[in-house]
């Protein structure tokens, strides 16, 4: 085992998610950025481009989750899963579509630039409600006297 592995394994676990999430999410991020420039290219409004490309982004997220970046899943029924990621998801998506909305049509910066600290606010916001809804170690019950 190399040193790398090692210190690796020695990074609590929420980091190590942390991390993981965040290489899961780069990649989601460059499907959906590139279909917002591509889209918005091709003439599609850009609220509609942002929604395309983030859909496109959260079902990798989706996939990469749940078979590499997190080891406790505290939903038992797939579908009932499922339906709580799509519903952060979709918060998500709307805190995008707000964002989008104030950084193009209320400072005018171009769609790709604005989606960079959007980008950056609905990572960090996913990450933690889906950590803490979806993929949490399940509490021991507290010891009784």
């Amino acid at each position: 085992m190399d040193e790398l592995t090692r210190l690796w394994r020695r990074l609590p676990e929420g980091l190590r998610e942390l991390v993981l999430y965040g290489f899961a999410s780069a990649l989601a991020l460059g499907l959906d950025w590139g279909l917002l420039l591509l889209l918005t290219r091709l003439g599609v409004n850009y609220l509609v481009a942002s929604a395309t490309g983030f859909l496109s982004g959260m079902a990798v997220t989706y996939v990469l989750s749940v078979s590499v970046v997190f080891r406790h899943r505290a939903v038992a029924d797939r579908r009932s899963e499922f339906a709580g990621f799509l519903a952060v998801g979709l918060a998500g998506l709307v805190l995008t579509q707000g964002l989008m909305a104030l950084w193009v049509g209320g400072l005018h910066m171009g769609p790709g630039l604005a989606k960079i600290p959007t980008a950056g606010i609905v990572f960090v916001f996913n990450f933690v409600v889906r950590k803490a809804l979806l993929f949490r170690a399940e509490r021991s019950p507290a010891i009784q006297p």
